[in-house]
This record gives C-alpha cells, sequence and structure tokens, in this order.
C-alpha cells in the first residue's frame, strides 16, 4: 500500500533528516516508526501526506506516486492522528468528527451520521459525548475523538504521530489495547511513530527502527528483540528485550504440559485413589465437555464422604489464559496468584498448563527460531546449540 523508494530528505542548511529510505508497508499492516528523537521518523511520516516533501526518491500510495496529487485532496483521503489529537476547541465533539467527510463535500446529515457511528466504535456514546466540546473531556477521551475523525472518510491509509504519548501510563496502555481491537476490525494500513520501544512492540505487524535517517532494523517485534541487526539496534531496544519479548510471544500447544485429569461427576475418593498410586498430590477438574472446572488435591479428595463428587471439592482456577495469549500474561497471572502454573485454555476447553519452565522454553525456542530463520516447532536446542 505504501510503498518508499530511495527517497531522502535534505534540509537547505545541509542537515540530513531522511537518507536513502526504501521500505514498503502492506495493505493492513501496521508499521511503528521507532527510535530516538531526531533520527527521521516523524519526517518519513509526513512526507507520506506531504506536509513535508522529500528532496529524492518517490513515494507510492496504492501504487501511485504522491508527488503528482493534489495535496489537499492527498490528506483528505488519508488518516491522521496527532498528540493531545489536535481538536478544534470551539467545536463540538460530534462536529470535530465530521470534520474531515464535510471537508470532502459530505452533506452535514450524512458526515454527522458517521461521526456518530465512528464516536460509538471508539467507545464514546453520542448521546452523551457528541454534544460536549474538547475542553469537557479527559486526555484519553479526546484521543479516542481524533482517532474517530481520521476514521470518519474511511481512509485506506492512517497516519499517528505519537497519538498515546500525552495521557498517562495507565490510559495509554488502556488505549493501546483499544486501538489494536479497533485495527483487527478496519484493517487500516498504518504508520505510527513512537520513541517507545515497548509501545512500538505491542502495536507493530513490524517495527523500523531508526538510527540517523535509516532504518538500522526492520522486522516482526519478535525478531527485533530476539536477534538485533546490530550493536545499536541491541542497544536500543535494552537489555531486558528478553522480558519484552514476553509480550510478543504467544503461548502454543506444544508449550503446554498435560497434567491428571479428573471429571466433575467421579467419586472423589476413587479420583484420590489413582492419584496417590502415581504420586500426583493434584488435579485439575474438568466438566463433561472438557471445560476447566478448576482443581483438586488428593488431601481434600481423600477426606471426602463416599459419596461425595469431585466436582463439589473443586477449587476455582484463579491463574488461567487463553490459548495463543502473549507469555508476559501467563506469567503475569502466576505472579498475581502466587501460582506454580497457569491452565491454557482453547476456547471453553482446556488445553494443558504451562509452568515456568514451559514459559522458559517456549521463549528459547521463540528467540532461536528467529535467530537461526527456521520455524519455532522446528527449534531444537541441541542442534541450535551446535550450530
Amino acid at each position: 500500500m505504501i510503498r518508499f523508494e530511495q527517497v531522502g530528505k535534505v534540509y537547505p542548511d545541509g542537515t540530513t533528516a531522511v537518507d536513502g529510505l526504501s521500505f514498503e508497508v502492506g495493505e493492513g499492516e501496521l508499521v511503528t516508526l521507532v527510535g530516538p528523537s531526531g533520527c527521521g521518523k516523524t519526517t518519513t511520516m509526513m512526507m507520506v501526506n506531504r506536509l513535508i516533501e522529500p528532496t529524492s526518491g518517490r513515494i507510492l500510495v496504492g501504487g501511485e506516486d504522491i508527488a503528482h496529487a493534489d495535496p489537499v485532496r492527498l490528506r483528505r483521503g488519508m488518516g491522521y492522528v496527532i498528540q493531545q489529537a489536535g481538536l478544534f476547541p470551539h467545536r463540538t465533539v460530534l462536529d470535530n468528527a465530521a470534520a474531515v467527510p464535510l471537508l470532502m463535500g459530505w452533506n452535514r446529515t450524512r458526515a454527522r451520521a458517521r461521526a456518530a457511528e465512528l464516536l460509538e466504535l471508539v467507545g464514546l456514546d453520542p448521546a452523551t459525548y457528541g454534544g460536549r466540546y474538547p475542553g469537557q473531556l479527559s486526555g484519553g477521551q479526546r484521543q479516542r475523538v481524533g482517532v474517530a475523525r481520521a476514521l470518519a472518510a474511511d481512509p485506506p491509509v492512517l497516519l499517528m504521530d505519537e497519538p498515546f504519548g500525552a495521557v498517562d501510563p495507565v490510559v495509554r496502555e488502556r488505549l493501546q489495547g483499544e486501538f489494536l481491537a479497533l485495527q483487527a476490525t478496519v484493517r487500516k494500513t498504518v504508520l505510527l511513530v513512537t520513541h517507545d520501544i515497548e509501545e512500538a512492540v505491542r502495536m507493530g505487524d513490524r517495527i523500523a527502527v531508526y538510527g540517523e535517517g535509516r532504518i538500522a532494523q526492520l522486522d516482526t517485534p519478535a525478531a527485533v528483540l530476539g536477534a538485533p541487526a546490530s550493536s545499536y539496534v541491541a542497544e536500543f531496544v535494552g537489555a531486558d528485550r528478553g522480558l519484552k519479548r514476553l509480550s510478543v510471544t504467544a503461548v502454543k500447544a506444544p508449550d503446554l504440559e498435560q497434567p491428571p485429569v479428573a471429571r466433575t461427576d467421579e467419586r472423589a475418593r476413587d479420583v484420590a485413589r489413582r492419584l496417590r498410586r502415581t504420586g500426583t498430590r493434584w488435579a485439575v477438574v474438568l466438566d463433561a465437555d472438557g471445560g476447566l472446572h478448576g482443581w483438586a488435591s488428593v488431601r481434600e479428595l481423600s477426606r471426602a464422604d463416599g459419596a461425595a463428587r469431585v466436582g463439589e471439592l473443586a477449587r476455582r482456577m484463579e491463574a488461567w489464559v487463553p490459548l495463543g495469549a502473549p507469555l508476559k500474561r501467563a506469567f503475569g497471572e502466576m505472579l498475581q496468584h502466587d501460582a506454580g502454573w497457569v491452565a491454557v485454555l482453547d476456547g471453553d476447553r482446556f488445553a494443558g498448563v504451562l509452568t515456568p519452565a514451559g514459559l522458559h522454553e517456549a521463549l528459547r525456542r521463540s528467540v532461536d527460531a528467529d535467530a537461526h530463520a527456521i520455524a519455532r516447532g522446528d527449534v531444537d536446542f541441541a542442534s541450535v546449540s551446535d550450530a
């Protein structure tokens, strides 16, 4: 959808902001541009809508060279979200969200209906918030209005410049999650500028790590964290990149262990005898459909009367995650509940448990897979260490 071909930007004083930049952003892909201040990432983004004109190379959007496009028409055909939202303070929330469609010639009724639809989509009830002014909103609410305004004309491309940088960390994390859920629905082609590597890792399908006007590495978040292309990238992403990688490595079925299980309708004492024979102190309790009901210990099952069923004695399972959740979430559940393992669910069905050892092995496999450019499931630690 967006292609840079040897794009450069040199200012009249001789400062080179971008030098020979070539990369592509696929349709529906979210690419984060990350790097220190002055590295060229914002210049790169602003050249896409010609707020800054390149001095060399060319940029194509949808296969067309934007140098031949009318700049005003080009900008109206792209969504643009900036830090602190940049709303018109004298216009209501609804009119702010309807601004771009009105500029494109939509009639007022249609534009406001679209604005109301987008406000609903970003979690702001238009009946409650539509008539308010930006000054009556919180910082997070203003950012949501900014996103709604950028999406109102249904643009194929969305440019975001530090969109969550002006709010506190708790609101920022919530807005990031909400935007990712929204992106899963609308599938826009997105360039997102940030200086925060953790935000880049969480948000991007791919990350472009900038260094002095050039891209030092462009790859998936997992690859950038697991196999930095240079010492510069390694230093930028941080010595704790292994911990950051927990956010982008998913819990998969091969990572799981299969503990003893019991069914809710089994006799408690029968299960206790079975567990004692195998030297096991507890079992996961499942219902008739294979769903997670809880867990039970041998001690409690052994003390039950003869007619008691396992389901009556099972304890609630507090630590659990869905299959495909980030390892970071699983690790967080372990810490929060002081648990030695977390249950993993595949839909409504129990899939297994993830232990600290399994979490560590999953992370190592993922890192080694990226480092050796092979599928994660094919990693053999012996062969990797000999490579």
